[in-house]
């Protein structure tokens, strides 16, 4: 007796079940990025104290070096996480969105090379200081390289985790909410972060202090905190609605009857 063959659909419930493993590590590694994110910019803002709050510090003595290089290996772990968010959401966020998941990856890395030209401007300055700090020769001079490089590094400060990083916030919480990924209320967080955080620091482009400015960071703070602790603890939704595939895109699966 022959056996007939028939042809039946993979069950969409199936490939998602199997695909459970690697997406709950995507989304744990996504939310223990962005708290290293937090953790390395914090304390890197410490570290360069003696460097950017005291002009002139290319003719002291050095004291705080150590300190200031170790705050730059720190925002170069601080890029290679901002980019490492984006890597390990587009995955998952490119099924929904490939357009929003790409360009969330660019954005991402635009902020991470323009923290890591505001890190080499201290670095350059803490060199300068090795080669001729102490010395008298040229006071002047050095005092207003120093201060040039310092505004460097502000600049970046401004525009790579501010203007930049309220645009790709926009972006992917724009993602997360058309795709039912995470929490409502997270991506709300972050359209309103978002935005808020960008206008804020073009005010500040513009002269107004930033001290006048502080509290517009807390949504986009609580954004990238919620979606962290989010992941980590609970994952992608498994209830999200995922892009329907035409019938005739469907890959057949050839069963013995």
């Amino acid at each position: 007796m022959t056996t007939a063959s028939a042809v039946t659909i993979s069950d969409s419930s199936t490939q998602t079940t199997s695909a459970k493993s690697p997406v709950r590590k995507l989304a744990i590694a996504t939310g223990v990025l962005f708290l290293i994110t937090h953790v390395t910019s914090i304390t890197a803002s410490i570290l360069y104290e003696p460097v950017l709050n005291h002009p002139g510090y290319v003719l002291s003595n050095g004291a705080a070096n150590s300190r200031i290089l170790l705050g730059g290996v720190l925002e170069v772990v601080l890029a290679a996480a901002v980019i490492g968010t984006a890597v390990t959401l587009y995955p998952v966020v490119s099924r929904h969105n490939k357009a929003l998941a790409l360009g969330y990856v660019g954005l991402r890395t635009l902020e991470a090379a323009v923290i890591l030209t505001g890190v080499v401007s201290l670095l350059a300055v803490v060199s300068l200081q090795h080669h001729v700090g102490g010395t008298a020769a040229n006071a002047a001079a050095l005092t207003t390289v120093d201060k040039a490089l310092v505004a460097v590094h502000n600049w970046t400060f401004i525009v790579g985790p501010n203007l930049v990083c309220g645009i790709n916030t926009l972006v992917m919480a724009y993602a997360l909410r058309r795709s039912n990924l995470v929490a409502r209320f997270i991506p709300i967080l972050g359209m309103i972060g978002g935005p808020l955080v960008f206008v804020a620091n073009i005010a500040a482009v513009f002269g107004v202090p930033r001290h006048d400015l502080g509290v517009c960071v807390v949504p986009i703070f609580a954004w990238e905190a919620s979606l962290a602790l989010f992941l980590i603890t609970k994952g992608f939704r498994s209830t999200a609605v995922t892009p329907s595939v035409p019938r005739e895109h469907r890959q057949p699966q050839l069963t013995t009857v």
